[in-house]
């Protein structure tokens, strides 16, 4: 089987692709079955580095950003997303893949397209409670549409119901292998502190950055401080219980598993990752003002199931993020609950169910495949 990966803009839609890439490889190598992957997606050499280090081919196309505004850009963008198709069409063409997979974002949009040009089925997975722009897009040319939960179900549009399936989102492996007490050794802390982590490092960060450093103090009265900030905000700041990084890499899912409490934003991506390591969650989502508010709705999820608490952006003040973070950490037997809850929405095979679903696709005759 030759698989064409197509998502990009941000590692959001990256990693629960690789995630699936990996699960799609390991299955068929145990039943011996041939596989080849390539990937499609901008050239930000970032993306780049992320799929290659994955050990998948990447190849490049122009393409514009879906905007949801009016915007002079967007007459720009129309014909940079035209050139991403016909690149597309000719990538698609050259490599020949049995199926291709989007997770979605602006840079699937051409691929999607051009792979419904020249009849090759795909798949796609929409990993937010509701549904962007390019995946709405997207869902008009796909064989399958792959959801994150059944709330998501409802922002489909009748006429796509038919080929939708709720799959939960994807996470790679090696998250589900993290372990506690190496994540305690690389930060030189007992077995028996607590530990608060603070993902800091993504879009909107500096809202929740300037309230930690706010808080500093109070916070690590309570707990370790590990804060990744990201490397447009990041200072230095010296405390013996507080730890200041740009960004987490090898050792951010060791440390995930070992904190007591997890304060973060709301993307999809993450909050399947603390989820699955069942990481009690104090969520700051982005706001209508900086997206479309799926992370608000992400968040609300988690707190009707109760996994998480949520402080939405007029509500996040000071004297508020203090007092959710002691209400949770000096109580053992609610971050108990919260812990279990997590469980009620994290899918620890979702990646292997979209495997399943590409396969199937990929034996779709392809002349069935333009009706969709």
């Amino acid at each position: 089987m030759k698989v064409c990966y197509t998502g990009g803009g941000t590692a959001g839609h990256i990693i629960p692709a690789l995630a699936v890439a990996e699960e799609l490889r390991l299955e068929l190598d145990a039943v011996g079955a041939s596989y080849e992957a390539f990937w499609i997606g901008t050239k930000d050499q970032a993306e780049k580095d992320m799929v290659e280090n994955a050990g998948i081919r990447f190849r490049s196309i122009p393409t514009g950003k879906l905007r949801r505004y009016l915007s002079w850009k967007n007459i720009a963008d129309v014909f940079r997303i035209f050139a991403g198709i016909c690149r597309s069409v000719a990538i698609l063409k050259n490599e020949r893949p049995d199926v291709l997979f989007s997770k979605g974002g602006f840079a699937s949009v051409p691929p999607v397209i051009a792979a419904w040009l020249l009849r090759i089925p795909s798949v796609t997975h929409e990993s937010d409670v509701s549904t962007g722009l390019a995946n709405r897009i997207n869902a008009r040319f796909v064989t399958t549409v792959c959801l994150s939960c059944e709330d998501a179900a409802k922002n489909v549009s009748r006429k796509q119901r038919w080929k939708t399936v709720v799959t939960g989102n994807p996470v790679r492996k090696e998250l589900l292998r993290a372990d506690p007490a190496h994540g305690r050794t690389f930060l030189h802390i007992d077995s028996d502190m607590p530990l608060i982590l603070v993902l800091g490092g993504s879009q909107g960060a500096l809202q929740i950055n300037e309230l930690v450093w706010d808080c500093l103090e109070a916070l690590c009265g309570m707990a370790f401080v590990v804060h990744q900030t990201g490397s447009r905000t990041w200072k230095r700041v010296e405390h013996d219980r507080y730890l200041c990084m740009p960004f987490l890499h090898d050792e951010l899912y060791d440390i995930i598993a070992a904190s007591s409490l997890v304060i973060s934003r709301a993307g999809a991506g993450t909050l399947a990752e603390l989820a699955a390591l069942r990481r009690p969650m104090l969520l700051l989502p982005l706001g209508t003002d900086a997206s479309r508010g799926d992370q608000i709705l992400n968040a609300r999820r988690m707190e009707a199931v109760g996994a998480a608490k949520v402080l939405l952006r007029g509500d996040a003040t000071k004297q508020r993020l203090l007092s959710d973070v002691w209400t949770i950490m000096s109580d053992a037997s609610l971050r108990e609950r919260m812990s279990e809850a997590c469980a009620k929405v994290s899918v620890p095979d979702a990646a292997k169910k979209i495997a399943c679903e590409i396969s199937s696709a990929c034996k779709l005759p392809r002349n069935e495949v333009r009706g969709n």
